[in-house]
């Protein structure tokens, strides 16, 4: 092996053992852009976001942003509607898991506050409502809708098997999410109504089980 043929073995085994694993590489630039503005519309609401400031966060330029989303509406709709179906599998998680409904439902309110402890999603979309077109704001309520339908099926089959009465699963599914709403109630001096989120979780679910078994 001359010289110039053992330069170019040891240049590709260099190339070859600092090539990153691909668990290692980064993400599409798309997806980072997507995560960040989730980030930042949830910290600091849709008025106050820029694109410029999402584009400084991501360490991309604003024309990369646009050349992915259109516009902030655009931006924030993909942003609502992809968290909300992250929520959505991860309530689908621990609705099938092998376990009575009370406390399935018990570990998804546990959750729901935790992750929503200092966000008011309704007064958050509600602050959008004359920045987005009427198709993203619905394609938001859809995406919302679809959370709703693991709840529906987790109390449709509830039913089947007997273990809570016969109640319409989309009105039982609606009023368990308008319960955790009210879990996220602040008093004037941003107090919340129980000490903890666990016990906050615990009332709620004594309840609204209460509710099921008088229905």
């Amino acid at each position: 092996m001359n010289g110039k043929e053992r330069t170019d073995l040891n240049a590709k085994r260099k190339k070859s053992l600092g090539r990153p694993r691909s668990s290692e590489q980064k993400q599409p630039t798309n997806v980072i852009i997507l995560q960040t503005a989730t980030a930042l519309f949830l910290k600091n609401g849709f008025q106050d976001v820029s694109i410029d400031d999402v584009a400084k966060e991501c360490n991309v330029t604003k024309a990369t942003v646009y050349y992915y989303f259109e516009s902030k509406a655009s931006l924030f709709t993909e942003a609502m509607v992809q968290m909300m179906l992250r929520i959505r599998k991860y309530m689908e998680a621990m609705l099938v898991e092998n376990e009575p409904l009370r406390i399935r439902l018990h570990k998804v309110a546990e959750a729901h506050l935790k992750a929503t402890f200092d966000l008011d999603l309704d007064g958050f979309l509600r602050e959008t409502k004359n920045s987005l077109t009427k198709k993203q704001f619905q394609q938001i309520q859809e995406a919302e809708e679809k959370m709703f339908d693991v709840l529906e099926k987790a109390f449709h089959n509830a039913i089947e098997t007997g273990e809570i009465p016969k109640v319409n699963p989309k009105f039982a599914a609606h009023s368990y999410i308008s319960l955790l709403k009210v879990g996220n109630y602040r008093n004037p001096d941003q107090t919340a109504i129980f000490s903890s989120i666990e016990e906050t979780a615990e009332k709620i679910i004594d309840f609204f089980w209460n509710g099921l078994a008088a229905y």
